[in-house]
């Protein structure tokens, strides 16, 4: 027996192991996207449909839907979900930023777990809109206009990080070479064609040193997983050697940081290291992990903190080819949020699907070998996060 297995015998009173566990059956995605005029309808029910398709259900069957959205409005699933048929199934809009899909999907697995349910759906759909955030509404003054900004918080990041772990430009760079390059075999990413590493640094500048191809895109998409109980698989008929397992979720925010930008990397640390201990494995026995790269210099920044190499090693892990696909642990095999899109609503839940493809062997073009261990790890304006360990079925 492993030490993770005996780690998890340990624990299986782990509220995530109740009603028989909690396993993805299901998954489907409407390909990610730059705005268009098509409705958001139509790019949600692409992803449910093919994911009750990939799951073998029927829409009476699912007995609750999570909708995971951040920019479209009020209602957004009962508005959408109606054109399957009403069934009068319980539908609960989730909003969390750029984590909004990945809270939807922690709340399907809650009730599965307490046995509220046996089949759930969790979907994320959005449409780019106006990104008006509650911070510019709390009614006090800011010292900056642009100190609170993502773009201008990460580029002061990469700077402190370049500079402490004597790294250059070209290897933060490198983050976006291999994430643009596993997007171009991903036919559901919003980029589709591989980038040089004189490309990047060539690319326009956003601001300190990322530039445009070394931050992640806005656009719409729509993303969809479905979730049966353990104790639901056999009478469902499901084929349980397609069903992937999920062994931890958990959530948290931020604390009070000791230095600009600490706070984020720690939340990353902390969340990370309380999921892998959920489910009973140590960060290096990672296969895959996918991590909110909304900008280049936050892959280097998680992958130590979230603990598959050690602190100092990020840039020299990427180098190595360590966190390419057929690497010791490929990152973001999907092209993370700067190749495949961040639509918001949908992209924790696109997470989980590149998953599944991945830990069932379907991800054709770009498969990492023999992976069983897997990560979805995202925060949201980086005062919240989220993780999530998945394995194949065992």
């Amino acid at each position: 027996m492993s030490t993770g297995t005996q780690q998890r015998a340990a624990t299986s009173t782990n509220w995530i192991d109740q009603n028989g566990g909690i396993y993805v059956v299901g998954i489907g995605m409407h390909a990610y996207q730059f705005p268009t005029e098509t409705p958001y309808t139509q790019l949600g029910l692409t992803a449910v449909r093919a994911a009750l398709v990939d799951a073998g259900l029927r829409w009476d069957q699912v007995q609750s839907a999570y909708v995971g959205t951040a920019a479209i409005g009020m209602a957004t699933g009962r508005v959408m979900l109606r054109h399957l048929g009403s069934t009068g199934l319980a539908v609960t809009q989730v909003e969390n930023a750029s984590a909004s899909g990945s809270f939807a999907f922690r709340q399907a697995c809650m009730e599965i777990a307490t046995g509220m349910s046996d089949v759930v759906l969790a979907v994320g759909v959005d449409k780019h809109g106006d990104g008006r955030r509650a911070a510019n509404k709390n009614g006090l003054e800011s010292l900056s206009d642009t100190a609170n900004l993502p773009p201008v918080k990460f580029a002061m990041m990469a700077r402190t990080y370049l500079r402490e772990r004597g790294a250059s430009v070209a290897e933060m760079a490198a983050v976006a070479v291999k994430n643009h390059g596993n997007a171009a075999l991903n036919p559901f990413a919003q980029f589709r064609k591989p980038r040089t590493l004189d490309q990047v640094l060539a690319s326009p500048r956003v601001v300190g040193d990322l530039t445009v191809q070394q931050c992640t895109p806005r656009g719409e998409g729509a993303a969809a997983v479905l979730l049966v109980s353990g104790h639901a698989l056999k009478r469902l008929g499901l084929d349980a050697k397609r069903c992937v397992r999920v062994h931890a979720s958990v959530a948290g925010s931020d604390r009070e940081e000791t230095g600009y930008g600490d706070a984020a990397t720690e939340l990353v640390r902390s969340s990370a290291q309380a999921a892998c201990e959920q489910a009973g494995i140590a960060p290096t026995e990672l296969d895959l992990l996918e991590l909110h790269d909304a900008f280049s210099i936050e892959e280097l920044l998680y992958t130590e903190a979230i603990g598959i190499c050690e602190p100092g090693e990020g840039a020299r892990y990427l180098a190595r080819g360590d966190s390419q696909i057929g690497g010791r642990c490929a990152v973001n095999a999907s092209g993370g949020l700067i190749g495949m899109g961040h639509p918001l609503g949908p992209t924790g839940i696109g997470q989980i699907a590149e998953i599944t493809r991945q830990l069932r062997g379907e991800a054709s073009g770009r498969q990492h070998p023999n992976a069983r261990w897997a990560m979805a790890h995202m925060i949201g304006l980086g005062s919240v996060s989220i993780a999530h360990v998945l394995s194949t079925a065992h």
